[in-house]
């Protein structure tokens, strides 16, 4: 298993949880609904929707033939699975604009290392049936509002156009320009060369980039038409106070796109700084086998929110999310304060407490390690008067309460977002 999600102490919970709750409330805010699709589709799918040549469908699937001799695969990507929800249940009957939003393992056979697993995590949106650039906006305006929620630090939104009806010309154009010094171009851009040439333009291998900095741009070869495309979105993100940079080697990696491409990156990631990426897809629907439906959409890698939140947050990321504990002192019984935890419990307050009558010095370094607000000291004295010793655990105040008392007293100091 090349990373885990299931132990506190290698995997930052807190934080996986603060990604997944913030992608639950701007995407509602939104207008989003939640989709769940299958782990697996059939095989054609993705050589469809993703298309042949990509390095997706060509090098990266994990592909298997079932007991009926069906060819399925494990979704490498999203959006795919969306649209053919969307065709097979007939999703779009009911109104002609649909938006769905999704989270869930993706897998794709890559070289594992930072940042980049071959189970990986996704959050995404999808919004169908509006073909000009003011949903192309909200979708940006959407994915940096999720992204703000999370305070990463070092958001760049870079935005491009690749066209649409002109691209096929911009192609020619393009290989035209490489062919000369194809030989110089690392292998897997002389196989993109032939198979998905817009790729060349994103390669991350430094050569390849030194090389292809001069090459011509999708900008310079676009319609009139969908450059004007090009600058409502960005006078849109302008009135949206939305930050961005244009960057023309911007191109995603699969065939669907048309129109506008985006991707946002983050500091402190390395080379694996790209966390949300989408663009528009106005043939997709069409081309899985359901009605023509223009459609737009993004997807962020959770794992690497979580890595980015990680880089500048690292105290805060440890949190278990509990907010209070309770210790017993001395010979107390336990009742007392299980009948408390169960107080606190309901009155929606997360408790933890010592079950096997520990010294005071061992549970308050559990306390400190589950990083809780508030630790409730139960001892004999307290029980007899019916009180309960509440410390604060970052100023080390402490008072006594009737044990009445205490769930109102801490409802209103207790309760804390996911990550503390």
């Amino acid at each position: 298993m090349e990373h885990e999600t299931c132990c506190p102490k290698r995997s930052p919970l807190a934080a996986w949880r603060r990604v997944e709750d913030a992608a639950r409330d701007v995407f509602r805010r939104f207008g989003y609904q939640e989709i769940r699709t299958p782990i697996f589709e059939a095989t054609e799918l993705f050589v469809r929707g993703v298309g042949e040549g990509t390095d997706i469908v060509d090098k990266e699937m994990y592909t298997f033939e079932d007991k009926g001799g069906r060819s399925l695969t494990l979704r490498p990507e999203g959006t795919a699975g969306v649209v053919r929800a969307c065709i097979e249940h007939n999703l779009l009957a009911t109104s002609p604009i649909r938006k769905f939003y999704y989270t869930g393992p993706m897998y794709r056979y890559e070289r594992p290392q930072a940042g980049r697993y071959r189970e990986f995590w996704q959050t995404g949106i999808e919004a169908f049936g509006v073909a000009g650039p003011l949903m192309d906006a909200e979708v940006l305006v959407c994915a940096y509002e999720f992204l703000s929620a999370l305070d990463i630090n070092g958001l760049i939104v870079q935005l491009n156009s690749i066209g649409d009806s002109e691209r096929p010309d911009y192609i020619r154009v393009l290989k035209a320009y490489v062919q000369p010094e194809l030989e110089r171009y690392c292998p897997k851009c002389q196989h993109r060369y032939e198979t998905n040439p817009l790729r060349l333009l994103d390669c991350k291998v430094p050569s390849c980039r030194e090389l292809v900095q001069g090459a011509p741009k999708t900008v310079e070869h676009l319609t009139s038409e969908s450059m004007e495309h090009l600058v409502r979105v960005r006078r849109l993100l302008d009135r949206a106070k939305v930050p961005y940079i244009l960057n023309p080697f911007i191109v995603r990696g699969l065939d669907y796109y048309t129109h506008t491409v985006f991707e946002v990156t983050a500091e402190g990631l390395g080379s694996q700084d790209a966390i949300l990426a989408g663009g528009r897809y106005d043939r997709l629907m069409e081309v899985v086998g359901g009605k023509p439906s223009p459609g737009v959409g993004f997807a962020a890698g959770i794992d690497r929110l979580v890595m980015a939140i990680q880089a500048q947050e690292p105290a805060a990321t440890g949190s278990f999310g509990i907010d209070v504990y309770i210790a017993r002192i001395g010979d107390a019984p336990p009742e007392p304060a299980y009948d408390l935890a169960i107080a606190l419990r309901r009155a929606g307050i997360a408790v933890e407490m010592d079950y096997e009558g520990r010294s005071l010095r061992a549970q308050m370094k559990s306390a400190n390690a589950l990083g809780v607000s508030h630790t409730l000291l139960l001892g004999e004295d307290e029980i007899a008067r019916e009180s309960v010793t509440v410390r604060q655990m970052d100023t080390g105040a402490q008072e006594t309460l009737p044990l009445t008392d205490v769930v109102a007293y801490l409802a209103g100091r207790a309760n804390r977002p996911p990550l503390g």
